[in-house]
């Protein structure tokens, strides 16, 4: 009886550790994503600051009149 026991406990113990080990690995996957998304982000930011201080308006634009 006690047996019976202790084998079902490790094979619920040996599920448990298998479901915390692809867990793990989801989280470490997402944080990499996670990283790699705040890094496009800058350089997105980056690249926005840069053209809006060279983006020519319509007032810098003369009428062919002129």
């Amino acid at each position: 009886m006690i047996e019976e026991r202790l084998t079902a406990l490790e094979i619920k113990f040996s599920h448990q550790d298998f479901l915390v080990d692809e867990l793990n690995k989801m989280v470490s996957d997402q944080q990499q994503l996670i990283d790699k998304l705040i890094k496009e982000i800058q350089n997105l930011k980056i690249s926005i600051d840069g053209n809006a201080q060279s983006t020519r308006t319509l007032e810098d634009d003369v009428p062919p009149h002129y």
